[in-house]
């Protein structure tokens, strides 16, 4: 009969040798929504023959890559003909000898179905916790994605033509959008796991400087490598402008927690900051009477509810201050406040993260510090986000 020790070992050695064993993760994620539509077409630039190169910094190190590319909101398939992944430095350059081919299926091109997402073949490629990957997607002539993250904190790079394997791309135009891309996953021999943020235009980090990774989901997984959590990833599932209960700019937090979080691989937990666009919006379009806050309060719950059926841990963080934006009241004061009272006096999920205090002005509570707030009274400045990330409890993580 074998010994624990040689059966422990030989355990250890198969979980190394095939990946279906070992720990996988996401390192990198983007919500995806529907591209606006202008008299029945899309409100991009046309995309076909064009490669669109996006660098992502990852949160967790791994063995290998796994890319997860989204078609969700597209009428019908769409034809991607050359995917190159390649490892890039601090200034976003690409890295000599890093670039590779990603294929699907063994194969180079790729149909997505409409309505679907695809996942590539994993990719052998050892990445530093940290690390930063450009991935550059060739778009077959006359294909046009309708499914994108409509705000980021960092640049996209368009160039014409089939330029996924230049180091240096030409006639390049940016934009502060991500395109076809949701998902960045690692495999490593050691178990990996994945924190969710769950939120809107604050998540997504709207007012951070752009190419900094300053957003607070971004800090937040810095704290975790410096605190020997290396192990645990952070993915952001902020969609600027979200709401809770409607559809809107993308669709409602609680209809899309099943795709955003609860799909997620190796997802442990979520952090959800939503609720001030429900608010702030029913007071900017004169819906107090029809707003319920015991609603809000209830989709919390199901949230709550529902990760735990997955064995997802969730945090509840509360609304941030946001007197002087352009939809503040004394109403939705009111209503904030009520959802902040019982966010932290409930006892259903499994922790309070209380950003309100964190970033609210001791003479003003009601308002921004001065030093966190980024001008418009509603998003943090960099040196709130960094106030956000270090009001993140690492202990509720572990």
């Amino acid at each position: 009969m074998r010994s624990i020790t040689t059966t422990l070992t030989t355990m250890a050695l198969l979980a190394v040798a095939n990946p279906a064993l070992a720990g996988t993760a996401r390192s990198w994620g983007a919500a995806m929504q529907a591209v606006p539509a202008v008299n029945g077409a899309s409100s991009l630039p046309p995309l076909g023959d064009t490669t669109i190169r996006q660098i992502m910094r990852l949160s967790i190190g791994g063995d290998s890559l796994r890319l997860t590319f989204d078609n969700s909101d597209s009428p019908g398939p769409l034809l991607i003909d050359h995917i190159e992944v390649a490892q890039v430095d601090a200034a976003g350059r690409i890295l000599p000898g890093t670039s590779q081919r990603v294929t699907v299926g063994d194969r180079p091109a790729v149909v997505i179905p409409a309505h679907a997402p695809m996942v590539s073949d994993p990719v052998k490629m050892v990445v530093a916790p940290l690390a930063r990957v450009a991935i550059s997607i060739h778009l077959a002539a006359g294909q046009q994605p309708w499914s994108f993250h409509g705000y980021a904190a960092a640049n996209t790079l368009l160039a014409p033509g089939d330029q996924t394997t230049a180091p240096d791309m030409t006639s390049v135009n940016a934009m502060q959008r991500r395109f076809l891309v949701s998902g960045i996953d690692v495999t490593s021999a050691r178990p990996l796991r994945s924190v969710v943020t769950l939120g809107d235009s604050i998540t997504d980090g709207v007012r951070a400087t752009v190419d900094s990774d300053r957003r607070w989901p971004d800090q937040l997984a810095g704290r975790l490598q410096q605190a020997g959590m290396v192990q645990v990833g952070v993915t952001n599932q902020g969609i600027s402008a979200n709401k809770v209960l409607q559809d809107g700019v993308g669709i409602s937090a609680l209809a899309r927690f099943d795709r955003d979080v609860l799909g997620v691989p190796g997802v442990s937990h979520v952090i959800v900051l939503e609720g001030v666009n429900d608010i702030g919006g029913a007071s900017r379009d004169n819906q107090q009477a029809s707003f319920d806050t015991v609603g809000l309060i209830n989709a919390y719950r199901q949230m709550v509810l529902r990760a735990h059926d997955h064995g997802v841990k969730v945090l509840l963080a509360t609304i941030l201050p946001y007197k002087g934006a352009g939809y503040w009241s004394a109403w939705g004061e009111e209503q904030r406040a009520k959802v902040n009272a019982w966010i932290r006096s409930q006892k259903e999920a499994d922790g309070v993260v209380d950003f309100d205090a964190a970033v609210r002005n001791p003479a003003d509570p009601q308002a921004f510090a001065p030093a966190y707030d980024s001008g418009d009274h509603l998003h943090p400045n960099d040196v709130g986000f960094t106030a956000m990330a270090k009001a993140v409890p690492l202990n509720l993580l572990r």
